[in-house]
């Protein structure tokens, strides 16, 4: 259960405030669908999407098991969010 929520925690602080998100609002600012029907293509729209990072991540896993995947990623957001406020 812990590493559900983990996962979960982790996914949900990522997905806030990014650009899906900022267009699923600006769907949403339009009114001319209903907001159940925005939330329902957005959220299927979110589970195909996470559906083929499991299946590539998977598939990925034999071949990257080598390469020590976390520090990279962990460097490459640190780099981002530097450039970020550098800029």
């Amino acid at each position: 259960m812990q590493q559900i929520l983990v996962i979960f925690a982790t996914v949900f602080l990522a997905e806030l405030g990014d650009k899906t998100q900022l267009a699923t609002v600006l769907f949403a600012t339009e009114q001319r669908h209903h907001p159940v029907l925005i939330f329902m293509a957005a959220a299927l729209a979110l589970v195909a999407s996470t559906a083929i990072a499991v299946v590539l991540g998977t598939m990925a896993e034999r071949y990257l098991t080598m390469i020590p995947l976390k520090p990279i990623a962990g460097i490459g957001f640190i780099m981002i969010g530097i450039l970020t406020i550098w800029r």
